[in-house]
């Protein structure tokens, strides 16, 4: 049965294509407002290990059945990236932009992890190939986002610390 892994797929899909232009749109604005993008070296890799790994799962998992259960956290880690969009608004955007003087964002998901945004697509890189029935799939991503992620939240750390409060 095709219909199930492209209805997944055509939605995540779907679903990153908005959030770029979301993010640009976002990005733009912050910019106009005095902010500056900082540590940007990073960005094209986790571009690529991104459209990589949804390009892959375009080759892989057409035809191959969906587990529920996966299904149901992949949903569940779909509701927490929402949470995160909501709390961050405007200031959501897929890279790393300081806005000199703006208090950090304290709310929502922020009040138990300092990057829960981080937190949720980790989660996705591993448990919408784990829908799939694609175990190894899942860990090599998760190696390489884990990588990448080390080098960005490190190099976002170094970032907020430059703002004034």
């Amino acid at each position: 049965m095709l219909w199930p892994s492209i209805a997944l797929l055509s939605f995540v899909t779907l679903q990153r294509l908005a959030e770029l232009v979301y993010a640009r749109r976002n990005t733009v604005a912050l910019l106009a407002r005095g902010g500056r993008e900082c540590a940007s070296e990073h960005y094209p890799l986790m571009v690529a290990m991104h459209a990589a790994w949804l390009f892959g799962l375009w080759l892989l998992a057409i035809g191959r059945p969906v587990v529920l259960g996966w299904l149901l956290l992949f949903m569940l880690l779909q509701g927490l990236r929402l949470w995160v969009l909501a709390t961050l608004k405007e200031r959501w955007t897929t890279r790393i932009i300081i806005l000199p003087y703006a208090p950090l964002v304290e709310g929502g998901p922020y009040r138990f992890l300092s990057h829960p945004n981080y937190a949720v697509v980790a989660g996705e890189i591993a448990v919408l190939p784990l829908c799939f029935g694609l175990p190894l799939y899942a860990v090599l991503f998760s190696l390489l986002n884990g990588i990448i992620l080390a080098i960005r939240i490190r190099a976002e750390n170094a970032c907020l610390k430059q703002t004034v409060t």
